[in-house]
């Protein structure tokens, strides 16, 4: 299982979680023990800046996904040239037509994409969009509440032959491995690292 470490000062369902999140000091970090991406999140209402992107860039060789809400190609642009390797692409934000621009823009700026579904239609909508890499995100964004049950259901229901990210409400190693058992490849963490007095612990 691979791990996806994301770095957020705040959520706005969470509030502050680590205002004083150093992107550099993290990522670095996070390479050092063992994650297999990184995940920075470059919105205002996160408390990101396209500056945190560039300050984890310059410590970590990991993949960086760039996290906010990308709705054109001039974002995904920005994504790239601020050193992201891939960008979250939010179905629940997107048609299906916008979607599929903004694949082929990613495509062609040398970006891969996380495609993110909530629900079986989502899901859906990501496997007929031809993402190779699916999140399955665990809150409904519409009320913040988490459904791990409901996840792990999709999880277990999506094609064997895309990377599929358990994302949302990993809280420690038991939601993990249940993640796992259910056919997840990763696990995005970023709540419960930023909460951890050592975060690469």
């Amino acid at each position: 299982l691979g791990a996806i470490a994301e770095v957020k000062r705040r959520s706005p369902s969470a509030g502050d979680l680590r205002p004083d999140a150093e992107p550099a000091t993290l990522a670095h970090s996070f390479e050092e023990a063992g994650a297999a991406a990184v995940s920075i999140l470059v919105d205002e209402r996160f408390g990101g800046t396209w500056d945190d992107l560039r300050a984890a860039r310059a410590t970590t060789k990991l993949p960086l996904l760039a996290k906010g809400f990308f709705f054109d190609r001039a974002a995904l642009f920005e994504a790239r040239a601020n050193g992201a390797d891939a960008a979250l692409l939010l179905l629940r934000e997107l048609d299906d037509g916008t979607a599929a621009d903004l694949r082929r823009a990613a495509e062609e700026l040398g970006l891969e994409i996380l495609v993110e579904a909530h629900d079986d239609d989502e899901l859906r909508r990501a496997e007929a969009l031809g993402a190779e890499v699916i999140g399955l995100n665990a809150r409904n964004l519409a009320t913040f509440e988490i459904d791990r049950r409901a996840q792990l259901d999709l999880v277990a229901r999506a094609p064997r032959d895309r990377v599929i990210v358990a994302e949302s409400g990993v809280q420690n190693r038991v939601h993990a491995a249940a993640a796992e058992l259910a056919g997840a490849d990763a696990a995005l963490v970023g709540s419960a690292l930023m909460r951890a007095p050592d975060p690469a612990a």
